[in-house]
């Protein structure tokens, strides 16, 4: 049943919004399977976070369809959410580093815990987005942006961290077509990212970001 918004009511705390920095949502943690090709693994997560209860398709596809990481290099896993993203990614990966950033508090504390569960808390730093050092570039950046804070905070999101690719970087994005994947790319082009389609599946984009030529 779609949820009504009404303040004071069940409805209102279970629609909160995933980016808000401190989840009213009262805490309810659960275990959720990530079953990929190459890697299984079972996470916390909890309400007030970005698909607490399950492994969003978008997120899925982005992890099954992206090209694979190569050891030893710098990710940016943006808008971290429970943290499927960093935690595959230090499955899969030797050496390197992993920042995994998201404004919502609760989030963070998952990520953190589900790092430490898979013994990757070393690799996997966990930080809100002021605290990621100004010098700090990515390699590679991995996303499922949060579209629904709106189109110039959005903007204003990718426009500053995909800023922070270094020359031979590149950036994955899934984005639901009908949530505007195809403008989006277009504004990312026209931005000066250059930027292509390189999956298109079930109704979800995932767009190929290269840094600015003057990075």
């Amino acid at each position: 049943m779609p949820a009504t918004g009404l303040p004071g009511t069940v409805e209102a705390v279970e629609s909160a919004h995933y980016f808000d920095q401190d989840p009213a949502a009262a805490s309810k943690p659960t275990q959720i399977e990530v079953n990929l090709p190459d890697v299984g693994v079972t996470l916390t997560s909890d309400r007030g976070v970005f698909s607490h209860d399950r492994l969003d398709p978008g997120t899925k596809l982005l992890l099954t369809e992206a090209p694979l990481i190569e050891d030893n290099t710098v990710t940016l896993d943006l808008g971290c959410g429970w943290g499927p993203i960093a935690c595959v990614t230090a499955l899969r990966t030797r050496g390197g580093r992993i920042w995994a950033i998201d404004t919502n508090t609760r989030a963070r504390t998952l990520t953190e815990i589900n790092a430490r569960a898979i013994d990757a808390a070393e690799r996997v730093t966990v930080a809100s987005p002021t605290e990621i050092p100004e010098g700090v570039r990515f390699d590679r950046i991995l996303s499922n942006p949060p579209i629904r804070i709106g189109k110039p905070a959005l903007h204003h999101l990718l426009e500053s961290w995909l800023s922070r690719l270094n020359p031979d970087g590149r950036a994955h994005l899934v984005v639901q077509k009908h949530l505007g994947s195809d403008s989006l790319n277009r504004w990312l082009t026209d931005q000066g990212f250059p930027t292509i389609r390189l999956v298109s599946r079930s109704g979800y984009r995932i767009l190929e970001v290269n840094p600015r030529e003057d990075s």
